[in-house]
């Protein structure tokens, strides 16, 4: 099996990093920012579209 990561951003500090998806909560779950402590859903950390879909697959 390939692995997979997603690009995340932080929508306040604008922090940018990759992330394993099987590591990370459900894109509905409460995250936080590694550098500022920004707390919203993982999905507003996702850097585009297709990041949100493959966190969806591999969490479902």
């Amino acid at each position: 099996m390939n692995e997979a990561f997603v690009q995340l951003v932080c929508p306040e500090c604008l922090k940018d990093w990759e992330a394993d998806p099987t590591g990370l909560p459900s894109p509905d779950a409460s995250f936080s920012c590694p550098d500022c402590g920004e707390d919203r859903r993982l999905s507003e950390f996702m850097r585009t579209d297709r990041d949100l879909e493959v966190l969806r697959e591999l969490t479902d």
